[in-house]
């Protein structure tokens, strides 16, 4: 019988290897007339080990990381197919401490099963969830969803539940759920992981949310920068046509569900869902006004539900489980659990999911292992170039929705990038006004120049030219792209800017007593 050697697909993986140590472990057990099987999984997500190799054994599986070719033939000496001890042996892949102390429910499967294998899917729970949602009329599904409490884990933490049951109020011969993979916040890599790793799920997810709502035809708009996920969605949406999961008749049910995966334009703005309807449609990313809300006029002019990779992939487990087996976790109005990706600056990176509650010292140090250089953290970012600076004396704010809004701050979509005390806050302050800029779609003046001028005026701070005078403006400047711009991407870049100038006003040439709390 063939021993199953686990190599990850996972695109992180493959950039370091993981493509060769594959290569290299079939020719070495070739060559030694060994008899294995190998599975490419998804990546468990702890990065620092990759490329992670994992043996199955009749106790689970033990793994073996980070495997470099240089590594494979002592592997091999040592009879790690047989999971016998070696320097790089990590135990069992589910008693590692970093594994264990998570929580994973919309990513139970990725690292653990074949991505583009629908039976390997099936034998793993998958497809219960739209079982179910089959029974249910239209209503009934929104209300399971509205009752989880699963908000957008896109950044707005919009209720999935209100939104869907907007569409489902909508009388139209046609409707449509589009997908937002354009995941482009810096930091950020849980929706290509998902893609990546359990494609499935998000299409379980997108095809209940099209059933609900009375939606035939659904898109996945892709980050251009993600041909991995690509060659993963389009197999597994293969499969799923070909065993009737989707088409003309969903499992006989006689409701019909197409989905299409659409490459994205490549620019940061149609991460926005009007600037990425626009797109869909062939025309140049621009922001739309609202009203109308896409969930009235839409794709098309149609209503459409647009969700996140996470929120709709949080779906299937819902209908499984139950409303109230989700809601149990989490704490206020933040149910469920968040997948947080950990960047920047820390020994240990990787993605995490748990319950929303847990603090952001708890992710740095427990999880993170604190700073890679061995130096004090000085400021995390939270939820991408758009998110605010936290200093060390907000690292005990718990993970939460409301609990975030109160120190003017973000989760957005779960990124946290870590930077030691060698950082430069006015130099990152520049970089937000700099990025926006250049992202900008240009409709709104405030976003347009207000970026633009915002560099420029940092500038002249960094060069001590009317000191007084230019901190002013950067407040003022931050005032107006606050109130005044058409989207989050104007709107919300005051956020690092004001936090940077706020928590580490030494940096901005102020005394640092001024250091907000």
């Amino acid at each position: 019988m063939s021993t199953k050697i686990y190599i990850p697909r996972d695109s992180s993986a493959l950039s370091v290897g993981a493509e060769k140590v594959a290569v290299a472990i079939a020719t070495e057990a070739k060559s030694r007339g060994l008899d294995v099987e190998i599975v490419r999984n998804g990546s468990r997500g702890l990065y620092w080990l990759e490329t992670m190799v994992e043996v199955s054994t009749a106790n689970g599986r033990v793994a073996y990381g980070p495997v470099k070719l240089k590594d494979i033939p002592s592997l091999f000496d040592a009879d790690f197919i047989n999971a016998k001890s070696h320097a790089l042996c990590l135990g069992l892949t589910e008693e590692i401490d970093w594994i264990k102390k998570q929580q994973r429910l919309t990513f139970a499967r990725v690292g653990v099963t074949d991505p583009v294998s629908l039976d390997d899917y099936i034998a793993h729970d998958g497809y219960n969830g739209l079982k179910n949602a089959l029974k249910l009329t239209g209503a009934e599904i929104v209300k399971t969803v509205t009752d989880s409490g699963l908000r957008g884990r896109g950044g707005a933490a919009f209720p999935t539940g209100i939104k869907w049951n907007t569409v489902l109020g909508c009388e139209s011969d046609q409707k449509y759920v589009v997908c937002n993979a354009d995941e482009g916040d810096s930091g950020t890599y849980s929706d290509r992981m998902i893609m990546e790793g359990d494609p499935f799920v998000l299409i379980e997810g997108m095809t209940i949310a099209g059933v609900a709502v009375g939606a035939t035809q659904g898109y996945i708009y892709l980050r251009s920068e993600y041909p991995h996920a690509l060659v993963a969605l389009n197999q597994a949406i293969e499969a799923a046509n070909k065993a009737g999961y989707l088409g003309d008749n969903v499992l006989g049910s006689g409701k019909a569900f197409h989905l299409e995966v659409r490459r994205a334009a490549g620019a940061y703005v149609c991460g926005e869902e009007t600037s990425l309807l626009e797109s869909l449609e062939g025309k140049r990313g621009l922001v739309r006004f609202k009203p109308p809300l896409p969930a009235i006029e839409g794709l098309f002019g149609k209503p459409t539900v647009v969700n996140n990779v996470i929120s709709l992939a949080s779906v299937p487990i819902i209908l499984d489980k139950g409303a109230q087996f989700y809601a149990d976790y989490g704490m206020g109005r933040s149910r469920g659990t968040l997948p947080i990706q950990l960047a920047g600056n820390l020994k240990h990176n990787g993605l995490v999911e748990l319950a929303f509650g847990a603090t952001l010292r708890e992710l740095l140090y427990d999880f993170g292992g604190g700073s890679a250089t061995g130096k004090p953290i000085r400021a995390v970012q939270v939820g991408g170039p758009l998110g605010a600076f936290l200093p060390e004396s907000q690292f005990d704010t718990p993970l939460d929705y409301e609990e975030f809004t109160k120190i003017w701050a973000v989760l957005g979509h779960g990124g946290i990038v870590a930077f030691d005390d060698t950082v430069d806050m006015l130099k990152m302050a520049r970089y937000a006004f700099e990025f926006c800029a250049v992202e900008s779609c240009g409709k709104c003046t405030p976003c347009r120049i207000g970026s633009t001028r915002g560099v420029e005026v940092i500038d002249k701070i960094r060069s001590g030219k009317d000191h007084a005078k230019n901190i002013e403006l950067v407040r003022d400047l931050s005032d107006t792209m606050l109130n005044g711009s058409l989207c989050a991407l104007g709107g919300m870049t005051p956020y690092p800017v004001l936090s940077a100038l706020n928590h580490f006003p030494q940096d901005f040439g102020l005394p640092a007593e001024t250091q907000a709390g």
